[in-house]
């Protein structure tokens, strides 16, 4: 039963790729390739500079202490090395901020999946109770009462601040947040000597024995779908992943497949962060994810020899690009923390 199962699951991934690799260029092989922003939301230099200041600007939380760049700090990969969330008054999440190196190239965002636009995610932080905890009226408020920033969305948007503008201005920010060629690209593109013996060798573990390309696939090396690799399922309390927002009972337990441009600097890994190294993840892995009732067909016991694991650790290594250089802006100047209005979750 259980063969049976992964034939027939491993036969829709493939007609379901398929699909998406005659009609979406993103799953089509090779490099990333060139980022196409939304049509009612065009890359322009001065919308980038007004979201790249609100990504670092702390009063766009409840007590002025948080930023998005506090979970996804340029300094550490886009992400940072806790194992999940730390917000506003010392708060822990129970995810992992992951990294928006790529970001763009994603079809959803978040682990579950419930947002379906860097704009749809943009906002989620800033009113989230265990991160920023604001609210988005009183962020508005916030922005509204600072002159720069009120002078800005109106040379940008046309209008004063409100959550539309802020979302778009900080959508735009992070589809600059893209990697050069990694080594993997370079070799790809006729560089024969870009890459090492062991991480070709573990290429084509990857996509081969490994079974790595099966979820990791297209230059994003994700297949922009969700899998159950039993993570978190036997706490009293389980995160539910996806089905929270399909409603789905099938959908229990999954989470988004991570791309993984970079994913040897976004330690640690998986949904809750569990895994601490990049070696851990590969173990995970290579002993099969945990059982539960909903355990993904997939994910299989891989019997990786060390020397194999070795190299497929040096292929994840190899997909590292050059990723842009940012320090946090001037902010334009306005109420200090102590002055500016309260927030809050409610």
């Amino acid at each position: 039963m259980r063969v049976a199962l992964l034939l027939a699951a491993m036969i829709a991934v493939f007609v379901s790729a398929a699909v998406l690799l005659a009609s979406d260029e993103i799953f089509s092989t090779g490099p990333l390739p060139p980022l196409v922003a939304p049509p009612d939301n065009p890359q322009t230099d001065a919308k980038i500079n007004l979201g790249k200041q609100l990504y670092f600007d702390t009063r766009l939380s409840a007590d002025n202490t948080i930023s998005c760049a506090t979970c996804h700090d340029p300094k550490t990969g886009w992400a940072n090395h806790h194992k999940t969330d730390t917000g506003i008054k010392g708060q822990v999440g129970k995810r992992n901020s992951g990294s928006i190196i790529a970001a763009a190239y994603m079809r959803y965002q978040f682990w579950d999946g419930r947002a379906g636009s860097l704009e749809q995610q943009a906002l989620g932080p800033i009113h989230n109770p265990i991160e920023m905890g604001e609210t988005l009226e009183n962020v508005v408020r916030k922005l509204t009462a600072i002159p720069g920033y009120r002078e800005e969305f109106r040379s940008v948007f046309g209008k004063d601040p409100d959550t539309d503008g802020i979302a778009k201005a900080i959508a735009s920010f992070e589809r600059t947040i893209l990697p050069g060629p990694a080594p993997y690209d370079r070799y790809l593109a006729g560089e024969k000597h870009a890459m090492s013996a062991s991480a070709l060798r573990g290429m084509h573990l990857f996509n081969g024995k490994a079974h790595c390309s099966t979820c990791h696939s297209s230059p994003a090396f994700s297949d922009q779908s969700f899998h159950n690799l039993g993570v978190g399922m036997s706490a009293p309390d389980p995160d539910i992943g996806r089905e929270a927002v399909t409603k789905d009972p099938r959908d229990r337990g999954k989470f988004k497949t991570p791309g993984l441009r970079n994913v040897a600097e976004t330690d640690p890994y998986l949904h809750d962060g569990s895994e601490a190294t990049l070696m851990d993840a590969v173990n995970f892995y290579d002993k099969g994810g945990l059982p539960n009732s909903n355990l993904d067909p997939l994910v299989q016991p891989l019997s990786l020899t060390p020397r194999e694991k070795g190299d497929l650790m040096a292929f994840l290594e190899a997909l590292t690009g050059p990723v842009p250089e940012v320090s946090p802006p001037v902010f334009p100047p306005g109420p200090t923390p102590e002055l500016a209005a309260p927030g809050g979750a409610k």
